[in-house]
């Protein structure tokens, strides 16, 4: 990594924090080695175990996200919060856009939903744009520079997959295993490899990674609305409709940020935690944390964002891969 580009990274890192003190979020600091955390189906962590010399020991995990601890801090009243922290992902590839040690900016506001965080989103952009031009010029303000192109996910498999992703989602959760066999015939005739039996979720992400998401428009940021609710998370759903809110950013083509209306009924959070838990037959986290889930009651009306930071380094740098903003990639620690 070169010079300019560790400055980048303090530029960036200080007009992030400016940015939110400026519009009174507090900055928080939670931990990143847990008892337990949110079970992700698709999300395998790192564990490691605390001993004590007088008390008995227990299993601990490094956090993929801080979202469980922020979200408990919203519970508990603190209000619009924001955190830049390390994040940590096991078995997955190493590559250009993959380390299992990566810079995570997550940040919620009370009282909001995903087009409010996507407005806040889009000026956080403009500020740091003004910072760079200012301390680290990059020449990439036009791809850069809000207004963000905005697609739904129904319009983007229609123009890029030629599919009606409006007809082919379930309504309802009896109709999944149909829709399930209707959008893998429909993958195997774009050439996709799928397997019988496999789930709506599956088939989607299927077209979506091998068809879908290579051919996104890349001369500004983008933005990708309206996810299929089949394709489960803590989004709030939108009534009346097969999607939920929540929108992913792309900046050159690479997913960059994570956004939604957080789902705040508690029934319908227990109620997804037992369900990812039960499909992490081999995961190293098995079991919903019922005492973490408690402290989330009461959660008030809120959005949140969760944007790589090294990838966000990577679009303003003009780099195309992590290695190079990244200080000490993994990749260099392995051997050869």
């Amino acid at each position: 990594m070169s010079h300019e580009t560790i400055r980048a990274r303090s530029v960036l890192a200080a007009a992030v924090r400016s940015f939110f003190a400026a519009k009174d979020y507090l900055e928080v600091d939670t931990p990143l080695l847990a008892p337990a955390l949110i079970p992700e189906s698709a999300i395998e962590v790192f564990a490691t175990r605390f001993e004590h010399p007088y008390r008995e020991g227990r299993e601990m995990y490094l956090t993929p996200s801080p979202e469980l601890w922020m979200k408990r801090l919203l519970a508990a009243g603190c209000g619009n919060i924001f955190q830049i922290c390390k994040a940590f992902r096991n078995a997955e590839a190493l590559g250009r856009l993959h380390n299992p040690e990566f810079t995570i900016l997550e940040y919620y506001t009370v009282d909001a939903d995903c087009g409010d965080s996507l407005a806040l989103t889009e000026e956080l952009f403009a500020a740091l744009i003004r910072a760079f031009e200012e301390k680290v010029p990059t020449g990439r303000r036009e791809r850069l520079s809000p207004p963000f192109r905005r697609l739904t996910m129904a319009q983007a498999f229609a123009d890029y997959a030629k599919l009606d992703l409006a007809t082919l989602a379930p309504r309802e959760s009896r109709d999944a295993p149909q829709a399930a066999s209707l959008l893998t015939a429909k993958a195997r005739e774009l050439g996709l490899p799928c397997k019988d039996g496999d789930t709506w979720e599956e088939a989607f992400n299927r077209v979506f990674a091998g068809v879908v998401e290579p051919a996104l428009p890349r001369d500004r940021p983008l933005v990708l609305l309206d996810y299929p609710r089949e394709v489960r998370c803590l989004a709030r759903d939108i009534p009346g409709t097969p999607w939920n809110e929540r929108w992913e950013l792309y900046v050159d083509g690479v997913e960059t940020a994570n956004c939604f209306t957080e789902e705040t009924d508690t029934e319908k959070i227990a109620a997804f935690f037992r369900e990812e838990a039960a499909k992490k037959e081999k995961a190293l986290v098995r079991h919903a944390p019922d005492r973490e889930f408690a402290a989330l009651n009461g959660m008030p009306r809120c959005s949140g964002v969760a944007l790589g930071l090294d990838r966000l380094i990577m679009a303003f740098c003009g780099e195309n891969s992590l290695g190079g903003v990244i200080l000490f990639p993994f990749s260099d620690s392995m051997p050869e």
